[in-house]
């Protein structure tokens, strides 16, 4: 009688062990990992430059055929530092990267939050835009000089429309009123949550200028509703036509970079593996078009490189938000 018992144990004993080797092999199987499915990660509402940015990302993955199932996942807020924090609290994830860029690191600076561009892994570098100081076709400025010498004047009464508090707008407003003598705490900076409500606050003069991405306002600029007085690139960009700060006399210049940065705690393995994705995406054709289509500037930059980038950005915004006053 005792036979067929323990027969019958060990039987039993079989199909568990057979059991859970399959549903731990089900399960390794079906772990997402970054070739399999990666999420990107944009801390901005659907439509925003980051969301573009993210999607433009996607699709340059997915038709390369480097990633199977990347994904687009927005979290919307606060310059993105909503997401960045809900981003901190997956330590270790090593399927998913955050885009980031220079809103990220002004708002940062801004309001002190209590995470920061230290928290995470930098990864890429990808791409920078430039701002533009813009005024309507019937403003009396007629160059950046004209604008300057009015505003050194009376700040206050030259104000200036442009995106969100601690944006490269805000900053960039602050960095070249130092850059030419004014206080920036006068600086007279109206902010505005969306690009089409600081353009409309320009046309009626409820502003005297706006500080805006050129890539935003490039077609009102072509049309002649808006006639643009600097550009915030270190040099002249191919095909535009608008001085820059540097060369009319303001050593001033700041570009709106954005690049992907992975959770904390992750190996060194997983961070190989992203940058090797991310690398293989700037090469593509794909992300070559995205770049033509979007006229962003190639700054592509990995590692070591991209880490001292992003100190440098998180120094200078934390000096021009002291400047401001903020």
């Amino acid at each position: 009688m005792k036979k067929p018992i323990l027969t019958g144990l060990f039987g039993l004993l079989v199909v568990v062990v057979a059991a859970l080797a399959f549903i731990n092999a089900a399960l390794s199987g079906g772990t997402s990992t970054a070739r399999s499915k990666l999420t990107l990660i944009a801390p901005a509402a659907p439509g925003g430059g980051w969301d573009g940015f993210a999607r433009e990302s996607q699709q340059a993955l997915r038709g390369a055929g480097i990633v199977n199932n990347p994904q687009v996942v927005n979290v919307p807020g606060a310059g993105g530092t909503i997401g960045l924090s809900q981003f901190v609290q997956t330590p270790g994830r090593e399927d998913a990267l955050l885009v980031t860029g220079g809103v990220m690191v002004g708002a940062i600076a801004l309001a002190d939050n209590p995470e920061s561009m230290a928290d995470v892994v930098p990864i890429a570098r990808l791409a920078d835009d430039y701002a533009a100081l813009v005024v309507p076709a019937d403003s009396p400025f007629q160059s950046l000089d004209d604008f300057l010498v009015a505003w050194k004047a009376n700040p206050g009464a030259n104000s200036i429309g442009g995106g969100s508090l601690g944006s490269i707008d805000h900053l960039l407003s602050g960095l070249v009123a130092q850059k030419v003598g004014i206080d920036p705490t006068k600086v007279n900076y109206v902010a505005y949550s969306g690009g089409g409500e600081a353009l409309t606050s320009l046309l009626s003069h409820t502003t005297a200028a706006g500080m805006s991405g050129y890539n935003e306002v490039s077609d009102q600029i072509e049309a002649g509703t808006l006639r643009a007085l600097a550009i915030s690139s270190p040099e002249r960009l191919e095909g535009v036509d608008v001085p820059t700060f540097i060369e009319q006399g303001v050593d001033a210049s700041m570009s709106n970079w954005r690049g992907v940065v992975a959770a904390p705690g992750i190996s060194d393995e997983a961070k190989a593996v992203f940058v090797e994705i991310i690398t293989e995406m700037h090469a593509s054709d794909l992300w070559k078009e995205s770049l033509e289509r979007n006229n962003w500037t190639d700054t592509f930059s990995t590692g070591d490189e991209f880490a001292g980038f992003i100190e440098e950005e998180v120094a200078t915004a934390k000096d021009i938000v002291k400047e401001l006053g903020l």
